[in-house]
């Protein structure tokens, strides 16, 4: 695979991308489909900030904490990092159908700062577990929060299931077919948020696929 870093004919205009996994365990499944991640954004032209989970750790939302002691490092450096990007990749484990805790303690931090960082930033989600569902139905539960704060999240999500097995020891996916799957589904992500950030139209026509008026009255921001 070689998109040789362009969108159509010229090279591409930049972007760049917050990837991390949404798992604390060491040799998680999802840490090694976020790095393929990262090495396919780097690969196509796109620039990368790679975190980790345990970057953005907070104890449990508290508004009470919030009002007395503000906010903690972690949903400090949550919101820096979002900020820094126009759009976000993370690779989540299933836990009971949905979302991990830490991930949605973490979004609930981060959703009380003004400006709300998630608002119009694009996100693509991604899953691993040794499943035959591949984590899926926690990435439905996760787009939910994420769309509700206005997050513009990217309609083809990515489930690796029986990911024990798929990666090979290089760290790309066994299954050719696939790993070419999930390089086009990065690429086309890439040429989405470049489009969006350079080019105001495909903006426009984002908003309008979701049913809404570009107006910013009626923008999606709590």
């Amino acid at each position: 695979m070689d998109h040789d870093q362009t969108f159509g004919s010229r090279p591409r205009e930049p972007v760049r991308f917050l990837v991390f996994s949404a798992s604390l365990r060491r040799g998680s499944l999802n840490s090694q489909l976020a790095e393929l991640a990262a090495t396919c954004i780097s690969a196509n032209g796109g620039q990368v900030d790679v975190a980790a989970m345990r970057d953005f750790d907070a104890p449990s939302y508290d508004q009470d904490v919030q009002h007395e002691q503000g906010f903690p490092p972690g949903a400090e450096e949550f919101r820096r990092r979002l900020e820094a990007c126009q759009g976000f990749v993370v690779a989540a484990p299933e836990y009971n159908a949905s979302m991990p805790g830490a991930l949605k303690n973490a979004i609930d931090w981060v959703s009380r700062f003004a400006p709300q960082p998630f608002n119009e930033r694009h996100g693509l989600l991604l899953s691993a577990s040794p499943s035959m569902i591949g984590g899926n139905r926690g990435l439905w539960a996760l787009r939910v929060p994420l769309e509700h704060l206005g997050a513009r999240v990217y309609p083809d999500m990515f489930s690796l299931a029986q990911a024990h097995r798929a990666f090979t020891a290089e760290g790309r996916l066994a299954d050719e077919q696939l790993q070419q799957r999930f390089d086009t589904n990065i690429i086309n992500f890439l040429d989405q948020v470049e489009a969006s950030t350079h080019y105001p139209c495909v903006k426009r026509a984002w908003v309008e696929y979701l049913g809404e008026h570009p107006e910013p009255a009626l923008d999606r921001v709590e």
